[in-house]
């Protein structure tokens, strides 16, 4: 899959789990730092940086004293766990000399600036990363949907996906050895192929600000920059 043209501000959603390595939950700490290269990697090039991060790697750990929560307050601490790895994030990064702000959307002035749209853009405009956490602030929406609503509200020409598979497949690749990954798709034909890259809502919003969408593997060393240059195995939904 090639990217067309040379997008210049661009939001990597990184799902939790990525940041698991091996591990059961939580983070590893090599993973964390081969990420954070590959961000700087691609930051080095002049290209204006977004992120958004899961929180499933933390909030995995504690899904059995979460069973029984309402939805509303199990969402709410995935919120909080996102916080947590986009801390984690920004400290690898600046520990690599790339200037790095977290904004949450939820009020957490000690740790995290409170997400204001301008001020995000004006720190991307003057070379630093930002990264989006505590989703979109609200329960019942997923951080995909969180990262299609950022890109749309930061002007992204580019909506990249990093998972732990390279692309968007008929089937689960890790069950079914002779699972077809997409090249292309188009977002409708995503949603009702029922295929799992994102849900509605992050679909809907990506097809409507004309956000192409990217899936590729996060867990592929410099994968994040390869796919921008079209050279990394990924899939491309867009209309």
């Amino acid at each position: 899959m090639t990217v067309p043209p040379d997008y210049q501000r661009v939001l990597l959603k990184i799902s939790g789990e990525a940041l698991m390595g091996n591990q059961g939950y939580g983070i590893d700490s090599a993973t964390l730092r081969r990420i954070a290269g590959d961000v700087r990697e691609v930051h080095a090039t002049g290209k204006e940086i977004a992120l958004v991060v899961g929180g499933g790697n933390i909030y995995r750990g504690v899904g059995r004293t979460a069973q029984g929560l309402d939805r509303a307050t199990g969402d709410y601490m995935g919120m909080l766990a996102t916080v947590m790895n986009a801390l984690a994030l920004q400290n690898a990064l600046e520990s690599l000399s790339v200037p790095t702000r977290v904004q949450s959307a939820l009020p957490i002035t000690s740790v995290a600036e409170p997400y204001i749209r301008r001020r995000a853009q004006r720190h991307m405009e003057r070379g630093r990363v930002v990264i989006f956490a505590a989703g979109t602030g609200n329960p019942f929406f997923t951080t995909d949907t969180a990262a299609a609503l950022r890109a749309s509200e930061m002007g992204c020409e580019l909506l990249l996906k990093g998972t732990k598979v390279d692309g968007i497949y008929d089937s689960d690749p890790n069950q079914n050895p002779d699972a077809v990954r997409y090249e292309t798709l188009g977002y409708t034909e995503a949603l009702t192929r029922q295929l799992g890259v994102m849900d509605a809502t992050a679909l809907a919003l990506a097809s409507d600000n004309h956000i192409p969408i990217v899936v590729f593997s996060i867990l592929e060393p410099g994968g994040f920059h390869r796919v921008l240059r079209g050279e990394e195995k990924s899939t491309l939904v867009q209309d």
